[in-house]
């Protein structure tokens, strides 16, 4: 296996049933790891609109898995995770089986550009959907761009008061609009910035 053999503890839950709980990474992890302030504060600001508790939540491009496994100890009902990479995915699950979320997690091996979050044959829609791509892929967020295509499709997969937060670097600003999806707010933290949108109140 090369280095990915080499697995390190790189991040941790930082609140909730699971709190201190120390994250498995591969060492050859090419992701922009969250710091527990930056993770912190988008978390206080979920909890204005009453997330994660309760809820369902899609954590997509989630390498292995840090948001949703903080959903999941913030005590979200369930989290479907979204990776590409097989490696990390093998990672991931070793992450979600530590944290005894097994039977609240359902892990998709996909590209979530193309698949978005979907939830299976319950068809059961998200209340907060994470989407952490590389930056590279957000950097055009014009109407025509993936980044878009992408927003178009989760509106669908989203309940009508459910939110999407998107993290980006800082230099990267999203359109006002996306079809149904509206932001609502934007925070920026160093060198990284997490945009909130909702569908527009009123709008179906």
């Amino acid at each position: 296996m090369g280095h990915w053999g080499i697995l390190y503890f790189r991040m941790r839950v930082i609140a909730g049933s699971k709190r201190g709980m120390r994250l498995l990474s591969p060492k050859t992890d090419v992701s922009r790891p969250i710091t527990d302030r930056v993770k912190e504060s988008l978390f206080n600001v979920l909890y204005k609109y009453d997330l994660p508790d309760g809820k369902r939540a899609a954590d997509l491009f989630c390498g292995v898995g840090s948001l949703g496994l903080e959903a999941l100890s913030r005590g979200a009902e369930f989290v479907v995770f979204v990776e590409q990479d097989p490696k990390i995915i093998a990672v991931l699950k070793r992450n979600i089986e530590k944290a005894g979320f097994i039977e609240e997690s359902k892990v998709i091996r996909a590209n979530a550009f193309r698949v978005g979050a979907p939830s299976g044959f319950n068809e059961e829609k998200h209340d907060v959907i994470f989407v952490d791509p590389p930056y590279a892929a957000t950097r055009d967020v014009e109407e025509d761009s993936k980044l878009s295509e992408l927003l178009a499709l989760l509106s669908e997969q989203l309940n009508p008061d459910g939110i999407v937060a998107v993290r980006t670097d800082r230099r990267t600003e999203l359109l006002e609009q996306y079809g149904l999806l509206e932001i609502i707010e934007r925070r920026q933290w160093g060198t990284m910035a997490v945009t909130i949108l909702r569908k527009g109140q009123n709008k179906e």
